[in-house]
């Protein structure tokens, strides 16, 4: 049985995950700097470069049969 999983499907798994990430990381950059402007701007900045390499992650795992039934 393969796990085929359609893009879009992959795009919203990644969008929220990264909600939760970037929540994360603005939390440990606040806590680090207790600035909540700085904060702000490094969790802008990883959201979407995350986003985009999450993307690109996923699909290659989709491809690599290891550890699917």
């Amino acid at each position: 049985m393969r796990n085929n999983e359609k893009r879009s499907r992959s795009a919203l798994k990644t969008i929220t995950w990264r909600i939760t990430g970037t929540l994360d990381t603005f939390l440990i950059s606040y806590l680090l700097t207790l600035s909540i402007k700085i904060a702000v701007g490094i969790g802008s900045i990883e959201v979407f470069t995350k986003i985009i390499l999450y993307y690109f992650h996923e699909r290659a795992w989709e491809k690599v049969s290891w550890g699917k039934y």
